[in-house]
């Protein structure tokens, strides 16, 4: 499929699919009749460049283009998927099928629909087969859950085109089996929702208080295990079946009123609002969607040291990446005449200390992962580790020649000094653009990590590294090599 979409209504959900879309290097047709609507979606956008690269690993594509269209038809030309995101009604949904149809009859229509069936949304197409809902969660740029719902009259192919192109994108797309009101997320949320609407009601707590009944457990739990699982673990040994016997009979008390909704009169939703406002206190709506990103970042960065949750859907995209910027490649692969690439990163937002510039620690992060790259091109991955072999690390040197900030995308450029029997020696030079950021020099022996001693690395290994440092010891020595703090030998 080309690397092209349309999107119809360009508001916060719109413009949320534009800026995951247009940093995953798809060229973006929006079309919207607010006047504003440019300006909204530049906002979206400007956050999501913030945030986005800081849950990658891996440089993200170069950015597709944004082409804000003057009519439907425009924007849907010769689009092989079109995502609408207008308002929730079911006669103004109908109205812009009936133009998407008029301009474009092949392209999968994808609703982001909260909650209208999609039997329901096709019912007036005259090829319903192309429509399902692709229901994402705010911000769309960020959270990697898509619920993917068709109709009646959907074609299942279209199902399975949706979640490889979703997960091409970093998303974790959830087939919603049957058809049902409200999907599944927002039946779950829901149900949580009107019962803080009511505690509201009742004067049992604040807004602020019932938000930090969430933000402070159970919120954290659910960042990487829903319900389910959480009860189950909360059963211990006995698990599930445990916590059922246990606490079963409780769900027949009056603990909830989930059943029933309060009148939201003019009074109560005012009570409620003002509550809102007093805990948002001088922060703007901006400010307040910076620091949830800031949040949503530094969660799913950490998620991913598990391969958990949200953080393995991230690190599976991170594979994604890897592959179209090349840096997959094996030593066989690569020119043995010039300085390897082994790192192509952004900087993300929680790398950086007191001084506004990355810290100490992530300059030696930065490295290391060019060396652990580095390993696997030659052989040394983890396959070849669990064989009882790798590379300790027995020296380091890192020069900071220049700041590096959150955002800056760098590259780092490997040069083998020396490659043969046990020892491998390395310098690392970081740049962006061509800018020279820091470099580091990297002693490392092979080891045999049952004896935990020194050790021949196999045939195989030592081949590919051989080679390349021959065709590296043409190169240029780095001035600084050898060097020990402020003192050039």
């Amino acid at each position: 499929m080309e690397k092209q979409v349309a999107i119809i209504g360009g508001g916060v959900i719109g413009g949320g699919w534009a800026a995951r879309f247009m940093l995953n290097g798809w060229d973006v047709r929006v079309f919207d009749l607010d006047p504003q609507a440019e300006r909204k979606t530049q906002a979206v956008l400007d956050n999501a460049r913030r945030a986005l690269p800081g849950l990658t690993d891996v440089a993200l594509p170069e950015e597709g283009t944004l082409t804000h269209c003057k009519s439907i038809a425009e924007a849907v030309f010769d689009c092989a998927l079109i995502i609408e995101a207008v308002p929730e009604r079911l006669e103004v949904k109908h109205a812009v099928y009936a133009e998407i149809e008029a301009a474009n009859t092949t392209g999968i229509i994808a609703s982001s629909t909260s909650g209208i069936m999609p039997s329901d949304l096709q019912s007036e197409l005259l090829y319903p087969e192309r429509l399902i809902v692709a229901h994402p969660f705010n911000p769309v740029y960020l959270l990697p859950l898509v619920e993917l719902v068709a109709g009646a009259k959907t074609d299942a192919a279209n199902i399975e085109k949706a979640k490889a192109l979703y997960a091409s994108i970093g998303m974790h797309p959830l087939h919603c089996r049957v058809e049902i009101e409200g999907f599944l997320s927002d039946r779950l949320q829901e149900a949580l929702w009107r019962e803080a609407l009511w505690l509201l009601k009742d004067g049992v707590a604040t807004a602020e208080e019932l938000d930090a009944a969430i933000a402070y457990g159970p919120g954290l739990r659910w960042a990487q295990m829903g319900t389910m699982q959480t009860f189950h673990l909360a059963g211990g040994e006995g698990g599930m079946r445990a916590m059922l016997a246990m606490f079963g009979p409780c769900l027949k008390w009056p603990w909830t009123k989930l059943m029933d909704v309060p009148d939201l009169t003019d009074d109560f939703v005012e009570m409620v609002g003002d509550q809102c406002d007093t805990q948002s206190g001088a922060l703007t709506p901006r400010d307040l969607e910076r620091v949830r990103d800031s949040n949503l970042v530094g969660i799913i960065r950490s998620l991913r040291g598990g391969d958990w949750g949200a953080g393995a859907t991230a690190k599976a995209h991170d594979r994604v990446l890897a592959t179209q910027n090349g840096m997959d490649a094996r030593a066989a692969d690569v020119d043995p005449n010039a300085p390897i690439t082994t790192a192509q990163r952004t900087i993300p937002l929680d790398w950086t200390d007191y001084n506004g510039h990355m810290n100490e620690a992530r300059y030696l992060q930065a490295f290391g992962d060019a060396t652990d790259r580095f390993m696997e091109m030659i052989g040394c991955d983890g396959a070849y580790i669990a064989t009882g072999g790798s590379y300790f690390t027995a020296e380091t040197h890192i020069r900071h020649i220049d700041e590096v900030h959150a955002g800056a995308r760098i590259e780092i450029r490997t040069q083998v000094l020396l490659g043969e029997g046990k020892k491998m020696h390395l310098w690392h030079e970081m740049f962006e653009g061509e800018r020279l950021l820091a470099s580091a020099e990297h002693m490392l022996i092979h080891v045999d990590l049952q004896s935990r001693r020194p050790s021949a690395p196999s045939a195989t290994i030592e081949a590919s590294l051989t080679r390349i440092a021959a065709g590296h010891a043409a190169l240029a020595r780095p001035d600084a090599a050898g060097s020990s703090v402020g003192i050039r030998k």
